[in-house]
This record gives C-alpha cells, structure tokens and sequence, in this order.
C-alpha cells in the first residue's frame, strides 16, 4: 500500500514539473519549406562582399559592420509646426548639424568647387585632381534647412514625433545624410524646383524647408508610393500651401520629363531608384536581390542614365541639378553621371559642368565620414561612430 502511495505522489510531481518545463519540438523544422534556401539578404551581402571589396580595398571591413548595424537617424526640423519639440532635442544633446559646420577648415575651401566636365574642344578629363590649384567661389548651400543629430557615437534613439495643435508633426525621422543633396542642390528665392523621383518624401520636406522654393514640382512612377507621399506632405505641410498653386504633385513617368517640360527649371533633385544598400542587407520583404527581381536589378543602371538625361533636359540653361542614390555602386553613381554627361553633350547638345562638393565635405566632416579620393561627385560611407548613409551625390550644372 505504502509503495502504490509513493509512486501516485511521484507521478503527481512529475506532472507538476512538467507545467513549468517549456515544451520541445518532437518534430524537425522543415527548411526546405520554410525559408528561402540563399535569402535575398544573404545574396546582397555576397555581391556587396565581391563588388565593394575590390571597390574600397581596405575600407570595405569596417562600412561592412556599419551596414549591417542599426542606422542613425536625423530629425528633421518642420518649419510649418510650432518648432515646440527643439527645446527637447537640444536638452537630450541634439545639434543642427548644418548650422554646426568646420570653419577651422573653410580656408581649404577656396581651392576649387567646380571641375569642368569633357567639352568638345580638347575634352577635359572629368577627374578632381585636375582642378587642384584654381582659386574658385566657396559652395553655397540652402539656408534654414536644420537637422538634428546625436553626437558622434551616441546611438540614442529618437522618439516618435508629435503633432502640434494643428496636426502637424514637429520633426522627419530620416537620414541626416540624406539632407545633404538638399543642402548641396541651393535653392534660392524663387526657384522653380523638381523632384524627380519624390516618394517617400523626405527629400521634398527637406526643400520645402528651405523656405525659398517659388514653385515645386513632385513626381514619382510608382502611383502606391506617390500616396504615400501626399500622406507624408499632409502631416507636416498646411493644407492651404498645398492647395496654393506652388506644390505639384504627379505620377508621371520621370524618364519622359525631357518631353514634358524641357528647359524649365531652376533645380533638378534626381534621386534615383538604386539597390538601396542598407534595406537589402536588413530586410528581405521587397528586397531587389529577391531572385524574382533579377532582370529589374540588373536594369538599374540604365534607368538611372534615363532618368539623370531627363532631368537635365528639364533644367533650364544655368539650372543645376543634383543626382543622389543610397548604394555605393560606382556602376549606379560615377558610372552614370559620367554616360549622361556624355549623352547630354552628344545626343542633346547640352554642356554640363560637374560642381565640385569638396568644399561640403570639408564643412560637415564633424558629422558624416566620407569617402576619399572620388574622380566625380562625394559620398557618405556608413561608419560605427557616424553611420549615416551610404549616400552619394554629384552636383551639374547646365550650360547650354
């Protein structure tokens, strides 16, 4: 009798335990069907680790552990809100990183801020180094444009913005270095400007932040991501500005633009669809190294010339135009701008003039790391005490 009681009281202790004891899988995980055998994030950094490598020799290590670490992030200020949130920002350490530029350095900014691209009459190499000793104006950049960042090191992380009384959001969560095409493009007073390539829409609140624009038009192919932007542009913008005539908003095909409205703008943002580096290591939803998006990948390239062509044939003579991507695929960035430098000279008799951004370098090298020594145009490369980026930019100007 003892001995039935003794095992009842045991098994009662071993059902006991097994309540508190997390339950095993009896059964394998079936990989074969549940994951992707060589995910696109996998295939991305393979093709980075083959392309970027040669591309930045000894840089490449440590941009590699940037990109695959979280990003930093900029707020940038709406000037259309009641500006309440930069008593906090500047309480938790924030900068507005455009105001917070290098003077030690603005003597070296007189050096050269233009190279002058191939011409018919000799053909002058598209390379820096051959600028080196001209005394030229220093780079002008687009005032009131503020944009706050932790300082170098610090990855604290934002908090979600808030509306003001109005609805308006105070600040746009983005990245810092994505400011800097909009800084770099200029816009004065009175400037008829286009955004290209507009959605999601950051770039377009950056410009409208500069308070000058005279008219601006928005444009992206893609009909989803257009709504998206006017979403964005309702939580930050007044309705009455966006119903006053100055903001245009389309869903045009942008390699068509040369046709559509030719020789008419003063500024030209091109900011182009690319392999966007950093989503393809982190996400695989949407992801351009999916295999089912091979041949749209690879087409890239060729899209991009489509899309920098016409943006040049839509500035006017004089007008400047700016060409940024987030990849740091020479192909996709000098590779470019150099056949639409070419194309624009050879097929539509217009001139171009690269500007040289050297001097933007110089200025806000407390904030990004840049990379070194580019023949055409300035990049931000993703670094573990600044990862912003990667951002590439090149600035034009038309002559003819």
């Amino acid at each position: 009798m003892a001995l039935l009681l003794d095992s009842r009281l045991l098994l009662r202790k071993v059902k006991d335990l097994r309540c508190f004891t997390p339950r095993r899988n009896r059964m394998k995980q079936k990989w074969a069907t549940t994951r992707t055998k060589h995910p696109p994030t996998s295939l991305a950094l393979q093709h980075f680790d083959a392309t970027y490598g040669p591309q930045l020799g000894p840089l490449w290590p440590s941009v590699r552990v940037a990109l695959l670490s979280e990003r930093k992030y900029g707020a940038l200020i709406n000037h259309f809100s009641d500006n309440a949130a930069l008593v906090d920002l500047e309480a938790q350490g924030c900068r507005d990183f455009p105001s917070d530029t290098d003077t030690v350095a603005q003597p070296c900014l007189e050096r050269e801020s233009e190279v002058a691209a191939e011409e018919g009459s000799g053909g002058v190499p598209l390379k820096k180094s051959d600028t080196v000793g001209q005394q030229l104006s220093p780079l002008q950049l687009s005032p009131n444009i503020k944009c706050f960042v932790f300082p170098r090191g610090n990855i604290t992380r934002f908090k979600p913005a808030r509306p003001d009384m109005f609805g308006l959001l105070s600040y746009y969560l983005m990245d810092a270095a994505s400011v800097l095409p909009c800084l770099a493009l200029d816009v004065r007073e009175g400037h008829n400007v286009l955004d290209l390539c507009a959605a999601p829409g950051g770039k377009t609140l950056a410009l409208l932040q500069s308070q000058s624009v005279g008219f601006l038009c928005v444009n992206d192919s893609s009909v989803s991501r257009t709504l998206r932007l006017r979403k964005v542009l309702h939580s930050y913008i007044p309705k009455p500005f966006l119903t006053d005539g100055k903001l245009r908003i389309t869903s045009f095909d942008g390699t068509k633009w040369g046709e559509i409205e030719r020789n008419t703008f003063d500024r030209v943002l091109v900011d182009v669809p690319c392999t966007t580096d950093r989503h393809s290591l982190m996400e695989d939803d949407n992801n351009i190294f999916s295999k089912s998006r091979t041949g749209e990948r690879r087409r890239l390239p060729q899209l991009q010339l489509e899309l920098l062509l016409a943006g040049i044939e839509a500035a006017c003579p004089g007008g400047e135009i700016l060409y940024s991507t987030c990849t740091l695929s020479q192909i996709q960035n000098l590779g470019v701008v150099e056949q639409a430098i070419h194309l624009a000279r050879e097929n539509h008799g217009i001139n171009l003039q690269v500007v040289d951004l050297r001097p933007l370098t110089h200025m806000f090298r407390k904030t990004f790391h840049f990379a070194p020594d580019l023949d055409l145009g300035e990049m931000v490369v993703p670094h573990l005490a600044a990862n912003f980026g990667p951002i590439y930019m090149c600035k034009l100007r038309r002559l003819t």
